[in-house]
């Protein structure tokens, strides 16, 4: 199973040394108090800024530890922390049991990176995405450079999964993006460049020249024709009951067989690639019948980091956001 969030998570626990530090007097908390203390933790610093929160679904002793059922975004995972709450375990591995060596692929970016077996003379890219999933960001950030590189030798759009994980501010901005792709096309590119800085969208519909008003009615027009707004208050319409539809993009992904985001579709067909923008290109390049020059561009082979802002990471990753009926 794909299990994009707790991913984010156990990287995060991993990034930030994976503790907590209370003072070394500090004396035994109680199952509440620990309980309380962890899920601070998690939400307050592992989490922050995050459109979704963690629970504890239970708290037992097992060997001298705590033992939690942690859940993120309808995902669970159980972690230990010791009982004065010094150090903090998103998993534990059994020893007694022997595995064979595990092969990683976290930093392998050849490992992560498929070829297109499709070629065209101009080749078509789409890139499904949730306008607030940390993966889908992550990915955009890596093509937008490539897709600069390669201008009009391509194809290119970004189009939406359809439901929703990340609250209304998410359908709301893909109703923005989509109509602005669809009557400014000239200025997507621009306008998604500044959206991935800080998710201000006020603010890069300004800077890029937007025009605010044509954009109001087109999102107006648009969520009355697919019942977005109407859709996300009525939850008996939800996937799985949790999560809202949103259906402009339907037909093409029951097409591709969408299943969360990021989902890359080259000439129709669904691929893999690292998600940093040297992979991206040579991936978007292996698509073509007869390669242009602009294929030997050098591009920056730093993955973005998840999220919004200018960061990267040197881990690869292949996390995405999808629904627990929907991971694999």
């Amino acid at each position: 199973m794909k299990k994009g969030i707790i991913f984010g998570l156990m990287l995060a626990l991993a990034l930030t040394g994976c503790s907590v530090k209370v003072p070394t007097t500090a004396k035994i908390l109680s199952q509440d108090d620990a309980k309380a203390k962890v899920t601070d933790y998690i939400n307050n610093q592992l989490l922050a800024g995050a459109p979704y929160k963690a629970t504890i679904n239970s708290i037992t002793e097992a060997d001298g530890l705590y033992k939690m059922s942690v859940n993120v975004n309808n995902q669970t995972i159980d972690a230990y922390m010791t009982r004065d709450a010094s150090l903090f375990f998103p998993q534990a591995i059994d020893m007694t049991k022997v595995t064979a060596p595990a092969t990683s692929t976290a930093n392998d970016q050849a490992a992560q990176t498929q070829t297109v077996s499709k070629k065209t003379a101009k080749p078509s890219i789409e890139l499904f995405v949730m306008s607030q999933c940390p993966y889908g960001t992550q990915i955009e950030k890596g093509i937008l450079p490539v897709i600069a590189t390669l201008k009009n030798k391509v194809d290119f759009a970004v189009k939406f999964c359809d439901y929703s994980m990340h609250g209304q501010v998410e359908v709301n901005e893909e109703m923005n993006q989509y109509c602005i792709q669809k009557n400014e096309p000239q200025n997507y590119q621009a306008y998604l460049s500044c959206y991935l800085k800080a998710g201000d969208s006020a603010s890069c519909v300004k800077s890029t020249k937007v025009n605010a008003a044509k954009l109001a009615t087109c999102v107006a027009a648009t969520d009355k024709q697919y019942k977005i707004t109407a859709g996300y208050n009525d939850k008996s319409t939800w996937v799985n009951g949790q999560f809202p539809q949103f259906n402009i993009f339907k037909a093409d992904n029951t097409k591709y067989q969408v299943q969360g985001s990021p989902t890359l579709v080259i000439n129709g067909e669904t691929i893999t690639s690292s998600r940093d923008s040297a992979s991206l290109l040579k991936t978007i390049c292996s698509a073509f019948t007869t390669a242009p020059a602009e294929c030997n561009a050098t591009l920056s082979s730093a993955t973005p980091a998840a999220g919004f802002g200018d960061s990267t990471t040197t881990s690869g990753s292949a996390a995405t956001c999808n629904t627990p009926a929907t991971q694999q």
